[in-house]
């Protein structure tokens, strides 16, 4: 019992753990600290369908109050809700709590007072998004400047949130998934051009199919595959039929083993209007390829890339500079090597024994302050 009293114990706070990537970041940090000797738990609003597994050992809890007592009464539920998270922190007594996405981190901060658990929230998109009105901003101002920790991913992101909570942050980045991490593929490239990510009006794939259009006479042996699913799926494939490319262009769906698939391909392409720090992104560099990406107002891709160093950063839906680029690189196999040699530079970076220790010692210092 001494023993398990003495290891400090850390709770993460997220809505579900569907399949996306500040879930995926949840879980990978979860089994990190669970392999260091801390007790782990994993408290999330919901359970969904197409969630990521949780390591043996890491228990799961809902915190979601249940349709058996679900008021007629909005306000009502939200008090409801509050108690029973604040009631989770009193019985499980984490030493600390990460918790991200918009209103999550509010209710982290809040309902940890009166517990000796501290409150570490996190802004893993686009802060703007996050919250998007005044009031909230406002909200996350005063909240924050009193939560024990806060965590951003790019430096413009402090810019949003007053001076007291840009110097209280810290900018910490997501390490890269373990199954990214391999030598990169020096064999001759497939005439494929890769997307991964949901099909949804952010992730702009309609741009992707009009430039590849643009082009599909210049390089007629080219397919273009994007990897995922969402609500625009049929729009994808209306559009893809309407511009001509229907044959050309193939939507496997979501799939599992994302390196294989895309590690050989000719050119990778994020089209997204706002990201925080995409994983898509992060794991498309690391295998080498050669990317090109829009520069998003979180400064998400800036903080990953260098354009004409390691890829191609393009304004945020402008299709007549994707249109340009995907021609240099396609047109240049040269070129396009010396990308992707520069872009694979990233596993040094971002290589979880260099990531999850800033995690730690970051986590340290606030259960201990």
């Amino acid at each position: 019992m001494n023993e398990k009293r003495e290891r400090k114990k850390i709770a993460f706070y997220i809505g579900s753990l569907h399949k996306g990537g500040a879930e995926r970041v949840f879980v990978n940090l979860a089994e990190y600290f669970q392999t260091e000797g801390y007790r782990v738990v994993m408290v999330t609003q919901y359970q969904k369908e197409e969630e990521y597994d949780l390591p043996d050992g890491i228990e799961r809890i809902l915190s979601d109050i249940g349709e058996e007592k679900v008021s007629a009464s909005r306000v009502v539920n939200f008090l409801r809700r509050l108690n029973k998270l604040h009631a989770i922190w009193k019985r499980e007594k984490p030493d600390l709590v990460l918790s991200c996405i918009g209103k999550n981190n509010f209710m982290a901060v809040v309902t940890a007072i009166g517990t000796k658990t501290k409150a570490v929230v996190s802004v893993v998109g686009e802060a703007k998004e996050e919250y998007p009105s005044k009031g909230m901003r406002l909200l996350a101002d005063f909240l924050f400047s009193r939560a024990a920790g806060v965590v951003l991913q790019t430096e413009r992101s402090r810019s949003f949130f007053c001076r007291k909570v840009g110097e209280k942050a810290v900018i910490l980045p997501n390490s890269l998934n373990p199954a990214f991490i391999r030598p990169r593929y020096e064999g001759v490239r497939e005439k494929r051009i890769v997307s991964v990510g949901r099909m949804d009006a952010n992730k702009n794939h309609e741009m992707q199919l009009r430039a590849f259009a643009a082009l599909k006479d210049k390089y007629p042996d080219y397919t273009l595959v994007i990897y995922g699913d969402g609500e625009l799926r049929s729009h994808i494939e209306e559009t893809a039929a309407e511009l001509g490319i229907g044959g050309r262009v193939f939507l496997p769906g979501v799939v599992q083993d994302v390196a294989a698939r895309i590690e050989q391909a000719s050119l990778f392409l994020l089209t997204s209007y706002s990201e925080g720090v995409s994983n898509a992104l992060i794991e498309a560099l690391a295998l080498g390829l050669p990317v090109i990406a829009t520069d998003v107002p979180s400064g998400g891709t800036e903080e990953l890339m260098k354009d004409g160093v390691n890829g191609l950063v393009i304004p945020a839906g402008d299709q007549g500079a994707l249109v340009r680029a995907m021609d240099r690189i396609l047109g240049d196999a040269d070129y396009a090597d010396r990308l992707g040699r520069e872009a694979a530079r990233i596993q040094e970076r971002l290589a979880p024994e260099r990531v999850n220790p800033l995690w730690k010692n970051y986590f340290e210092q606030i259960i201990h302050k």
